[in-house]
């Protein structure tokens, strides 16, 4: 399958960057920049070709006959977005029940350009004690991957400065909806 996802990559004139693929077993692993629906599809394609199968989350309304069975399959975890208060919590709490699991998270939040992430990710990592992995799908040099390993320090605006550090200047499939985007 890896092969196969590879020649997929190509055909769609993608290329995988250097590979650091995290060797912990457990990771919250960052999705950005998140603007198109296409970033799941290539970036689940990039995933499998490095060999991590990742949860992702995709809200409840999705889970339904077969679609649902489908999208577990995939690894998707349903999430109810009228109760996501207690998601971080949840989340945390399910990471570190689970012997092996790739976290995969959209900083964004959400496909359109905000300003601001969502501390979500900081808080699971942190409270799952696991750490961060950067991974990215960058359409102005059309590479993917998985860039450093941060560790959480309980400093969430130093850390998140850092981590966003790597993510700048990178572009996402719909040009101008990566904040990070002209950043250089």
């Amino acid at each position: 399958m890896k092969k196969i996802c590879l020649l997929i990559l190509k055909l769609l004139n993608y290329n995988l960057d250097v590979v650091n693929i995290p060797t912990e077993k457990k990771y919250v692993l960052l999705f950005s920049p998140h603007t198109s629906w296409t970033d799941f599809a290539i970036g689940k394609i990039a995933l499998t070709a490095m060999g991590i199968k990742p949860t992702f989350l995709i809200k409840k309304e999705f889970f339904f006959f077969p679609m649902g069975h489908f999208l577990r399959y995939l690894g998707g975890y349903p999430v109810d977005r009228n109760r996501a208060q207690k998601l971080t919590d949840t989340l945390a709490d399910y990471m570190k029940g689970k012997e092996e699991i790739v976290l995969l998270i959209t900083p964004e939040g959400t496909r359109k350009r905000v300003e601001t992430w969502k501390r979500g990710f900081y808080y699971i990592a942190q409270n799952a004690g696991v750490p961060i992995a950067l991974g990215y799908l960058d359409y102005r040099n059309r590479k993917g991957g998985i860039g450093p390993v941060f560790i959480p320090t309980g400093n969430y605006d130093t850390d998140l400065h850092e981590i966003q550090k790597f993510y700048r200047g990178m572009r996402g499939r719909r040009k101008g909806c990566f904040n990070l985007e002209n950043e250089e």
